[in-house]
This record gives structure tokens, C-alpha cells and sequence, in this order.
């Protein structure tokens, strides 16, 4: 593990500077979308590390303040925030992970045990989802990777509506956003979207 754990009193949650990207009609989602993910990419190597071992601090601290016991988390792809060492941490402190997968298209997702360490495999889209028998769980709380999001709460993802079909499900899980400070943008709220319960970047918990 990188440098925390789950009992450390983390202090006062930073406020953040970085001033929100312009605001976007519906139609302009694709573009803003492609210029969040270049921006993302962008992200210098060490500085992406530093930003993940904090946002890994902020999502240890929140679930301090909501401990709950079975935790949707998810695998890092296209530079999202890499939250392994958090992952490990709170595996110690007693919390069954779940990684997501997806069983039906245009689905809710389902939830599968998962530790960390043990192995994994990938899916038809690519994804890494835990190798052998799935075992399904019911996670009280998600960790959702965000492209973007807006001083509201509202969530900007890849577009394939997974996430949106899985809180919209009758037993809601705690969502929390997890995504890098500078890809705050203002963005119309589609009727869909669900507005996230925290989000979590290097900066602090909003």
C-alpha cells in the first residue's frame, strides 16, 4: 500500500481551484466528452500519481463517515484514477469489493467478489472482470469512474448508460464519482442522469 490507511485522520478536505469547463448543450456531450478524455490523458505521470494516492485518501476518508460493508469499485481503464492501493486498504479493513460486469447489453450491471490480487480476465468489451465462477453481491455504495462532472453532482460517462440503468434501479446503491479536479465542466443535466451522492477528486470530497 502507498502511503495510507483506512484508520488515518486524513485533516481538512482541501478546497479546489480549477475553474469549470465551459457549459454544453446536449448535442455537444460527444465533444466535450473527447476533450475531457484528451485532458485526462494528458495528466503528467508523476502528477497523475500524486492525484490518485490523494483521491484514495478522500474515498478511505468517506467511508469512514459511511462504512458500509460490500463496495461496487471498478478496474482502471483510459487513464481513470487508479485506485489500487485504496482498494487493498480497505480489503483490510474488512470490505468485500465487487467489480462490475456486464451480463446483459443494456442492462443494469451486476456486481461480482472480488480481492484484491485475485486474478482477472477480460470480457467481450474489454473490460477486466474476475476470472471463474461469478459470485454476485449487492454493493450498498458504487465507486464510478467519471469522464466529467458538474458542481451538481451530474456525472458525465462514456456514454453507454450502465451506470444510469444501475441507479435508477429500485435499490439504489450510495454513489460516489471518482475523477480528477479539472474535468469539472457545466453540462445540462439530461433526464436520465442521477445525480452522484459525493464525488471524490485530488482536491477533496464535494
Amino acid at each position: 500500500m502507498t502511503g495510507f490507511s483506512i484508520t488515518r485522520d486524513f485533516g481538512s478536505i482541501l478546497a479546489h481551484d480549477n475553474p469549470p469547463q465551459p457549459a454544453v448543450a446536449e448535442d455537444d456531450k460527444t465533444i466535450l466528452r473527447r476533450s475531457l478524455l484528451a485532458l485526462r490523458s494528458g495528466i503528467a505521470s508523476e502528477q497523475r500519481t500524486q492525484y490518485d494516492q490523494s483521491i484514495g485518501r478522500q474515498v478511505a476518508d468517506w467511508w469512514r463517515t459511511h462504512p458500509v460493508s460490500v463496495l461496487g469499485v471498478y478496474w482502471p481503464i483510459r487513464h481513470e484514477p487508479d485506485l489500487h492501493a485504496a482498494y487493498a486498504a480497505l480489503a483490510a479493513a474488512g470490505v468485500q469489493l465487487a467489480l462490475p460486469v456486464v451480463t446483459v447489453p443494456d442492462a443494469p450491471l451486476q456486481f461480482a467478489a472480488w480481492a484484491p490480487g485475485a486474478p482477472l480476465v477480460k470480457d467481450a468489451f474489454g473490460v477486466s472482470i474476475p476470472a471463474g465462477a461469478i459470485v454476485p453481491l449487492q454493493p450498498q455504495a458504487l465507486l464510478i469512474p467519471c469522464v466529467g462532472f458538474t458542481a451538481a453532482g451530474i456525472r458525465l460517462g462514456y456514454g453507454g448508460g450502465y451506470y444510469d440503468r444501475t441507479l435508477a434501479a429500485a435499490a439504489r446503491p450510495l454513489a460516489v464519482g471518482i475523477a480528477y479536479s479539472c474535468t469539472k465542466a457545466d453540462f445540462a443535466a439530461a433526464a436520465h442522469d442521477v445525480a452522484m451522492d459525493a464525488i471524490c477528486t485530488e482536491n477533496g470530497i464535494q
